[in-house]
């Protein structure tokens, strides 16, 4: 990916990736917890989902 920020000016519209500030802000907020935190996609819901062979 490629930042072109220095061409950004006050009031110009921009493309924000909601979901990695999403992200961020989260485990910003759960602090040492979000490290406990199990993941959501695991080799069982992806084998039942029909991703592995």
């Amino acid at each position: 990916a490629e930042t072109t920020m220095e061409s950004f000016k006050v009031g110009r519209q921009i493309n924000i990736e909601v979901d990695v500030i999403a992200r961020y802000l989260e485990r910003l907020m759960l602090g040492p917890k979000a490290a406990e935190k199990e993941p959501s996609v695991t080799m069982d819901l992806l084998a039942r989902s029909g991703f592995l062979g």
